[in-house]
Order: structure tokens, then sequence, then C-alpha cells
């Protein structure tokens, strides 16, 4: 593959140019919400119908383009807004992860778990450190992969290795987790709104939780191996230079005081108290945390996740900001939080259209006209299930390409194919998993990956040698083995029945 920037015939350089072309996605939906109302007036007109699955009615076409429409669109818009469930959900994860991200515990976290790592578990402890790291959100994206080069410069690696091991990991990783983060609850949200085309069912946002635990050490090792056995070696094989000399940034800043690793300690005590005490208040077998049978699942202990884990959250950011001399005062804690929300202004923006867009195809009864329609279509070919799966990852991959935003892909694609498949009795919680590795496994070659940009400046300051070329010929084979080995787990897995996360 070239390593130069300027060739242009690739398939990726196409997909890059078609990728500029693509309007923000607030202007997307607001086509997409034309597009429904279009669809409905010549579906309606057809007099077309089906029978919901759960009702047994049948169902028509309501037509957006009347007057009924009309009153439906000025009375709703309000409404579909404020009760958009991933909104309230969202905020409220914000309101938590944003602290820990002002007091600067989820920087010092990441810094000292990576500068502390032994050296013969380096690579290991990178992709472990970026795959959580998305606890942080996007701050994982500025961290760890120059972080990721330091250390490797510092252990006489290459450290343009290390950066793109760092960025395959957050990236990559981005939707796994160990722990329950605001992706978590964002999808799940809207999961939720798109299953309730065909029943009111509700996607926690643990749905996807014990797979997710399997996911993290998987993509550990894979990661990893790929690094250490094939990048590595190729990579340096492919072009010899002296890197040495060279740095990238002040090292300072990615100094953990001693003030910050005291700070670091006493978080860890209060996660381990608060840890204690949930315990406490959960393995009574008549603990108002568990169901009326004594148990867990379903029990209001997973239905008041959200709280749960912003306290959580809470209390080892307040901890910490204490400690660290972030926290002086009282009044510091709300000014900080209120900081943290700043930058989610444009989410706010996108769900808005978001929101409209799903529940005009909900009311419209589009969404249940193209789920019953799909799902005869896909059980006349008479397709397996594993099968049904894996090609909807394949187009969820492929569609991330030119949509990079997770968010805004799912709200696309899940009003479609959720209901569709849990017609044809594949659940949600499934749809979303599949969903979840595709679109985190292409991230690292996605033309539309804002972060790219970013990743071969920092390589720059290495090595200006180092073009698009040549960073996309070593992220190619991370994004097809994970896709290929995380999609294949994940689909043998959905055969053996398991549950992907307590429903």
């Amino acid at each position: 593959m070239s390593n130069t920037i300027e060739q242009k015939n690739s398939v990726i350089d196409k997909i890059e140019r078609f990728g500029d072309k693509i309007p923000h996605p607030f202007y997307m939906f607001i086509a997409l919400c034309i597009a429904v109302v279009a669809l409905s007036w010549a579906v309606s007109i057809s007099g077309n119908s089906v029978i919901h699955p759960s009702t047994g009615n049948e169902v028509y076409v309501k037509n957006l383009f009347s007057g009924e429409g009309l009153v439906y669109v000025l009375t709703s818009t309000v409404s579909n807004f404020i009760a958009f469930k991933p909104l309230g959900l969202v905020l409220c994860m914000m309101l938590a992860v944003g602290l820990l991200q002002e007091v600067g515990l989820a920087d010092a976290a990441i810094k000292q778990s990576l500068l502390n790592a032994p050296r013969n578990i380096v690579t290991a402890s990178i992709f472990l450190t970026g795959i959580i790291g998305n606890l942080a959100s996007d701050a994982a994206f500025i961290l760890v992969p120059p972080l990721a080069g330091i250390i490797f410069a510092a252990t006489n690696r290459n450290p343009v290795v290390g950066i793109t091991a760092g960025f395959v990991a957050v990236a990559a990783g981005f939707t796994a987790n160990i722990f329950i983060a605001g992706t978590d609850v964002l999808l799940s949200g809207i999961s939720t709104e798109a299953a309730s085309i065909v029943a009111p069912v509700e996607v926690s946002p643990v749905s996807n939780w014990y797979f997710m635990l399997i996911s993290v050490p998987l993509l550990v090792i894979v990661g990893t191996v790929l690094t250490d056995k094939y990048i590595e070696p190729r990579f340096d094989k492919k072009t010899k230079f002296n890197f040495g000399s060279q740095k990238s940034g002040n090292q300072e800043t990615y100094h953990v005081s001693d003030k910050q690793k005291e700070a670091l300690k006493w978080a860890g005590y209060s996660s381990i108290a608060f840890i204690a005490v949930l315990l406490v208040l959960l393995l009574p077998e008549d603990s108002p945390l568990r169901n009326a049978n004594g148990g867990i699942v379903p029990s209001p202990f997973l239905k008041g996740m959200v709280p749960i884990i912003m306290s959580f959250f809470f209390l080892n950011a307040v901890v910490y900001g204490v400690k660290a001399g972030v926290i002086e005062k009282a009044s510091d804690v709300p000014d900080l939080m209120a900081r943290s929300l700043k930058g989610i202004g444009g989410y706010v923006v996108l769900v808005f259209v978001i929101a409209q867009f799903i529940a005009w195809f909900k009311w419209s009864n589009l969404a249940i006209f193209v789920a019953v329609n799909g799902a005869e279509l896909l059980a006349d070919v008479e397709m397996p299930k594993f099968a049904m799966l894996a090609l909807f990852m394949i187009l969820a991959g492929l569609m991330n390409m030119i949509v990079f935003s997770g968010s805004a892909q799912w709200a696309i694609m899940a009003p479609v194919f959720i209901p569709l498949f849990m017609l044809l009795d594949i659940s949600p919680e499934y749809t979303q998993m599949a969903y979840r590795i595709a679109d985190s496994t292409t991230n690292i070659i996605s033309p539309t990956n804002p972060y790219i940009p970013m990743i071969l400046a920092l390589i720059a300051k290495y090595n200006p040698k180092v073009k698009f070329g040549t960073f996309l010929s070593m992220m190619v084979p991370y994004a097809f083995f994970l896709f290929s080995i995380w999609g294949g787990v994940f689909l043998i897995y959905a055969m053996t029945g398991l549950p992907v996360g307590p429903m």
C-alpha cells in the first residue's frame, strides 16, 4: 500500500471523499423525517396493511401528510423530545461522568495505570486501559495514544506502533467495558424506544454486561498478540528510523503528582466502601433491591442501575477532588457538574431531531409495516438467525464508514432492525450487541473518524514519513481480526442461547 496520502484512487480514499460530502447528522435526520412523511403518504394511499404480531389487529399506515398528521406533529413535538428516554439517561450519567473528568480523576487514573505498567505487559496494559478508558468518553482518545507512544519509546520500542495500539484500544474497544458506561445507557435507551414498536420491552443499560465481561479480556488478548507478533515486527522491518531522539508533546503533561496519587488511593478506598455497602444491601434474600422471589434478574437493583452508577462515580469524584485540592468548598461540586454539561449541547440538538424521527416512524405505523414485511421476507428465505446477525454486523460496519457517530447510526438502524429481528425471535439485546461489535471494530478504519487526523499529527512528531496509507495498512489487520474474532465469538455465544446480560 502506498505511503503517501496524495494517492486518491483507493477504495478508502473514495469512501473518504464520499464521507466528506455527507451532511451533519442533524440534517440527515431532518431528511429522514421528510422521507418518513413522503413514505407514509405513498403507502397509506396504496391501502396496504399488516397484522400486528402482538395485538392481532390489522394495521394501516397513517398519513403524516394529512390534517391528522399535521395535528400530531404540532401537538407532539415537545413531548417527543422530553419523553425520549435516552435524553434523560445520558444527562444523568453526564452529571456523574462529567464530574469525574472535571476533577481530573479519569485522566489521573489512565496516566497512573499506563505509566506504572510492568514492562512485560505494556501492550496488554495499553489495551486494557484504552478499553476501560471509554468511561472518560472522548478524553481517552486524547490521553491513551500519546501515553502509549511515550511508553513504547521509553522501553526502546517503536512509538508509532504504541500510538496506533493505543488508538485501536480506545476506538475498536469503545463500547466494551467491565463497568457500565455512558454508551450502555445511551444505546439501551434508543433500543427501548425501537423495541416498543412491537412490544413494551425495556432494554436495560446492563443488557449486554455478561458478554462485555467476556469481550474485554478477549479484545486485550487479540489486540496484544496482533501488536506484538504481527504489527510491530512487520512495521519495524518495513520502516526503520531513529525515534530515540523524538519527543511527542510535553511529557510533564502526563506526569501524576504525589498529591494526585494520594487522591487516587483515597478514591480506591471509597470505591471499596461503596461496593461493600451495596453488597450489604443486596445480599439478604429479603432485600428491597431484589424481586418478590428473592432474585436479582429482574429486580429494582437492575432497574436502578443508572442512579447506582451515578452515586458510585459521584462519591469517587468528590473524594478524589477534595484530596487532590480541586474541590475546596461545597459550592465547587455543583459548579464543576454544571461545567461538565457545557459540551453536551450538540448532543441535545441532535436528540431533538432523532426523537421526532423515531416518534413519526412509530406513529405512522411505518415501523411495524416495515418490520412485519421484512420479517416475512426473511422467514421465506429461511436464513439461520446467526447468519442474519452476521449480515447485520457487516451492514453496520459498512455504514460506519460514512456515519461515524455511534448514537446517530444506531438511531437510524434500531427502529428498523430491532422490531424486524424481534418478529424473528431475536431479542433486542442481541441485536444491540451485534451492532456494538460492528461499530466499534470499524471505527479505526472509518474515514469519517475525527480522531484519525489527530493520530496522524501525533505520529508525525515521531516520523513525518508515516502518512495515511501506512497508517491504514496498520489499521486494516486490526479491524479484520477484531471484527472476525469478536464477532465470531459473539455468534457462537448467540447460538448457545446464553443471555448477553441480565434480562
